[in-house]
C-alpha cells in the first residue's frame, strides 16, 4: 500500500491512541471484538481477544505527536506473528485498518512491536485537521454519504478516517479537496489501497 501526503497540517496536542478514549463512528470500541480476522461475526460467547502493538514513529512524527510510538489494536490470524490491524491509525503511516503485518515480541519493552508490512486489506487511511468551528458537522455528513467510519483524538480536531474498499474514493477525494481550498481542513492521505488510487495518477511509493 503507497501513502502520499497531499497537505501537511501543524503539530496537535494528541497521546496514545486507545479506542476507549475516542470518539468513534460504527467500529469496535473495547479490547474485545464480536469479529474475528476474516471480518466475518464470531461467536457472542466467545469474543476476540486483541493485542496492542507499538508501532514505532519517526522522530519529526513522534515530536508533534508527542508519543514515541503508536499502539494499535490488532487481532491474530493464522499465522504465527502475523497479526491484522483493528485500528484506524493517526500517526502511522503506510497502514490501514485490516491490512496484515509481521510483529516481535520485543521483552525489553514487554510488548510487540511492528517488524514489517505483509499484506493489505483494500481499506485505505486519510487523515483530516478540522480547522474551524462547525465545520465537523460538514465533513461529517459528507464521510457518512460516502459510508467511512473514523475516529477523533481528544483534542476534537484530528481525524482518522477509515475508507472501505466499496467507498468511490475518487469521488471522496473531490470532495475533501474542496473542504481544503476553502481552507477548512487539512489533509494527509497516509495509506492509500491500489484500488483506490486507480484514476487518480499518483506516483508509486513504498512503505
Amino acid at each position: 500500500m503507497a501513502a502520499t501526503t497531499m497537505v501537511l497540517w501543524p503539530a496537535v496536542d494528541a497521546t496514545e491512541i486507545n479506542p476507549r478514549s475516542l470518539g468513534r463512528i460504527g467500529m469496535m470500541s473495547s479490547e474485545n471484538s464480536s469479529m474475528t480476522s476474516a471480518g466475518n461475526s464470531a461467536s457472542d460467547d466467545k469474543p476476540e481477544r486483541l493485542y496492542k502493538v507499538a508501532f514505532d514513529l519517526p522522530e519529526e512524527t513522534a515530536h508533534w505527536a508527542r508519543a514515541s510510538a503508536e499502539r494499535l489494536w490488532t487481532g491474530k490470524t493464522s499465522v504465527k506473528m502475523e497479526v491484522q490491524v483493528r485500528n484506524t491509525p493517526f500517526y502511522v503511516k503506510g497502514v490501514a485498518l485490516g491490512d496484515i503485518v509481521r510483529v516481535r515480541a520485543d521483552h525489553e519493552r514487554r510488548e510487540l512491536v511492528f517488524e514489517e508490512f505483509v499484506s493489505e486489506s483494500g481499506h485505505s487511511t486519510v487523515r483530516i485537521i478540522i480547522k474551524g468551528d462547525g465545520v465537523g458537522e460538514e465533513v461529517d455528513a459528507m464521510l457518512r454519504a460516502f459510508d467511512c467510519s473514523w475516529e477523533i483524538d481528544a483534542t476534537g480536531s484530528l481525524w482518522a478516517i477509515d475508507a472501505p474498499p466499496h467507498v468511490d474514493y475518487v469521488s471522496m477525494r473531490t470532495a475533501l479537496l474542496r473542504f481544503a481550498s476553502e481552507e477548512k481542513i487539512g489533509i494527509e492521505e497516509s495509506a492509500l489501497a491500489r484500488a483506490h488510487r486507480n484514476g487518480l495518477e499518483l506516483p508509486e511509493s513504498d512503505h
